[in-house]
């Protein structure tokens, strides 16, 4: 079965919460304890609308299910997750501040087959095109060998505590972006 790569729109916002928590529920506990997959099945998956406006995010179809997700943001929020900071909506400076990869899921049986790579090259390609010169992520731990095989580089261990006091072992990670080069693919944005 293959799937169709397609920017999200706002009437899947519930499908994309839904398959937030069944890819936390399935992938975390390889690298969480319970407690820790329950909290970060609560508080991680809230869709941020402001992505999906943006147009900076995109959904894995397969036979009308979305099977994956994730994007990139111009915007100074760094992870998904319940609870506003102050920083989230100031527009990042494309010159001195990298892009940031948001929000990325993958249907476990989904897992392995090049969605989350897929998104992370068309996002690459949209942050370029807007001047940016690096992308930066927050990492669960189940994503940190996806991005470190795409050419993330981690910067930092950063314990983030949840809104329930339940802390989640991450990865800040980075990547400069190359210059584009004639013949590479546009992308859909």
């Amino acid at each position: 079965m293959t799937t169709a790569q397609r920017l999200a729109v706002p009437a899947d916002i519930p499908r994309i919460a839904a398959l937030m928590r069944t890819s936390v529920r399935t992938l975390f506990p390889r690298s969480y304890s319970a407690d820790q997959t329950a909290s970060a099945a609560r508080y991680l998956t809230e869709p941020d609308p402001a992505l999906i406006e943006d147009g900076t995010y995109f959904v894995h179809e397969a036979d009308g299910e979305i099977v994956a997700c994730g994007g990139w943001s111009r915007r100074g929020r760094l992870h998904a997750g319940t609870g506003a900071g102050a920083d989230d909506d100031r527009l990042l400076d494309p010159a001195t501040e990298p892009a940031r990869v948001r929000a990325m899921f993958v249907r476990g049986d989904w897992t392995r087959r090049g969605l989350g790579r897929a998104v992370l090259a068309a996002s690459e390609q949209a942050a370029r095109r807007r001047g940016f010169a690096a992308l930066t992520l927050m990492a669960t731990l189940p994503g940190v060998p996806l991005y470190a095989a795409y050419g993330f580089a981690e910067v930092e261990r950063v314990a983030v505590a949840l809104p329930d006091g339940v802390v989640l072992d991450c990865a800040e990670m980075a990547m400069p972006l190359r210059p584009s080069r004639p013949g590479d693919p546009i992308g859909l944005v």
